[in-house]
């Protein structure tokens, strides 16, 4: 008797073993690989693994250069601070003027409020902080619409030029207020005659409100309607009709 024949083995795929020498397998690129296969060359020379950008891919549109940053914060605090004239005027005309009145007792001159419960000095201070919230309201507004973009340089120069605006404002209006020495006004206008009592800012917090109110507005606005920098891996994937797998 002889023996049972044995069969013989299947046939292997060929197909297979071809794309897998091709391709390299797994997203390593083979000897054969093209440009658009996973674990190919992108663009700029960085490997992308599994369809994902490379560094140059995902830092290629940073924006401006720090030095041109700096340049338009510059200018955002001097144009900023430059509105603190306007403030010093408005406050200037608008604040109320507390009434003082001057006497004489024994051969010297005394001065005194007139209206000892009136309030005109708290209404001094509450012009210049309303003034300032609208300055930061509108200067935040106007530096939004011109530079969309933000950064923390621009954010810095707009909160400086309205420290410094407000700084100015203050000055200015107490230069066009009333004259600062009440007893020689006091002697100029005579004995018991009412003048006006210089512009004082008593709450010295209020020069803070233009810079607060600035950088509160800028922000909610950069939050709710800044550009969005798009996702570098949803965007890849799109292009590459999903997964990194390329698109027919």
């Amino acid at each position: 008797m002889t023996a049972p024949l044995t069969p013989p083995p299947p046939p292997r795929d060929q197909s297979s073993q071809q794309s897998s020498a091709a391709g390299g397998g797994y997203g390593v690129p083979g000897s054969h690989g093209s440009p658009g296969s996973h674990g190919s060359l992108g663009s700029h020379g960085i490997p992308g693994a599994y369809g994902f950008p490379g560094p140059q891919d995902l830092y290629g549109q940073d924006g401006p250069g720090m030095k041109t940053e700096v340049r338009e914060a510059a200018v955002v605090t001097v144009a900023v601070a430059l509105g603190g004239v306007l403030l010093g005027v408005l406050w200037w005309w608008l604040a109320p003027r507390v009434p003082l009145v001057g006497d004489v007792v024994d051969d010297s001159w005394v001065v005194y409020l007139k209206d000892t419960e009136g309030e005109q000095a708290v209404g001094v201070d509450g012009t210049f902080a309303l003034l300032a919230l609208a300055f930061g309201l509108v200067s935040a507004v106007i530096v939004f619409l011109v530079r969309r973009r933000g950064g923390v340089p621009l954010v810095v120069g707009l909160a400086v030029g309205g420290l410094l605006g407000s700084l100015l404002a203050w000055r200015i209006g107490v230069w066009l207020g009333p004259a600062e020495d009440v007893l020689a006004h006091a002697k100029e206008v005579g004995q018991g005659v009412t003048f006006s009592a210089p512009l004082e800012l008593a709450a010295k917090g209020a020069l803070l409100v233009w810079s607060v109110a600035a950088l509160v507005v800028h922000l909610g606005l950069t939050g709710l309607f800044g550009p969005r920098d798009p996702d570098p891996y949803e965007q890849q994937q799109w292009e590459r009709g999903g997964y990194g797998a390329p698109s027919a």
